[in-house]
């Protein structure tokens, strides 16, 4: 388990511990009531107040990320999660880990605080848009997928189990935009729909490598539709190292390493047999546990930022 501090080392005179996140974000308000300021209803005096309650609320926010600041990396999101029901929307621990790994800087050089206000949703807010984003589980055992259920039953259970808990973990999660434009699918849907994807999340991030790169590929319509959202990380490589995907790209991010045989999307996305099966899954554990060591890496590098 990562911790930004200890329990006996939380104290008030350590809130200042947290003093470069904040100034960034303070700049960013500051800037933003700039902008506002010729259209601003009220008195000179309202709108020193309105500033200085705007940073009193960031500091608040930010104080609150720190003490929560905690990941368990083996926490399994279905221990949580009411039966029969999906840990994307009812795991309260999955939904505050997003909220603790995603609140940092764009590569932009905005910072992208998430708030929980809104439920089983995570929120953002910019001058330049509004951001409602939900889990999305990006690695699957498909156990339960009727069509690959003469291969599944062909491997030992203790495997199945092992591979679903492990994609259970943090590692195997990220968040998309959660709101439908002009009523039509949305990223987590369109992917898990089109037979080229299955859900594949490999397949997917293909999709949005070439997305960026203005080429065709078989999520272009959706990626397209909020490509509002993936502009708030410039470029792939922007994407890739804000949520921590390295171990799915080549080291210069111009290539995703597959996790099954990858034919231009022309054939199945699924493994056809049980040894593409097995290698499907390897690679896919090898990810998690990786991205897993990745995350808590990422945790203790940002803990060094907020510790004088």
């Amino acid at each position: 388990m990562v911790k930004y501090f200890d329990e006996d080392g939380w104290r008030e005179g350590q809130i200042s511990s947290c003093r470069k996140t904040i100034s960034l974000i303070e700049n960013h308000i500051q800037s933003a009531l700039l902008d506002m300021r010729d259209d601003f209803d009220g008195t000179k005096d309202r709108y020193i107040n309105v500033l200085l309650e705007a940073k009193e609320k960031i500091h608040l926010e930010i104080i609150e990320l720190v003490k929560a600041g905690e990941i368990d990396i083996d926490f399994d999101v279905y221990s949580d999660t009411p039966k029969g029901k999906d840990p994307d929307s009812f795991s309260p621990t999955l939904r505050k880990y997003h909220y603790i790994l995603w609140s940092k800087c764009l590569p932009n050089g905005k910072y992208f605080l998430l708030d929980l206000d809104t439920p089983r949703l995570l929120h953002h807010k910019f001058e330049s848009g509004e951001y409602f984003l939900s889990s999305d589980a990006i690695t699957h055992g498909y156990s339960n997928v009727k069509k690959m259920a003469h291969i599944i039953e062909q491997i030992k259970p203790e495997e199945v189990q092992e591979f679903d808990k492990i994609c259970s973990t943090i590692g195997g999660y990220i968040i998309f935009p959660a709101k439908r434009i002009d009523n039509k699918m949305t990223i987590n849907g369109a992917r898990g729909c089109n037979h080229k994807i299955q859900d594949r999340f490999d397949l997917t991030l293909e999709c949005i490598r070439r997305f960026y790169k203005h080429q065709p590929s078989p999520l272009t319509e959706v990626l397209v539709r909020y490509s509002q959202f993936f502009n708030l990380f410039v470029d792939f490589k922007g994407y890739i190292e804000f949520f921590l995907l390295q171990d799915l790209v080549t080291e210069d991010c111009s290539e995703v390493l597959f996790w099954h045989s990858f034919d231009e999307f022309a054939g199945a996305a699924l493994p056809k047999n049980v040894k593409e099966y097995l290698d499907y899954k390897d690679n896919v554990i090898n990810f998690v546990r990786r991205r897993n060591q990745r995350i808590r890496h990422s945790l203790l590098k940002r803990a060094g930022t907020f510790i004088s």
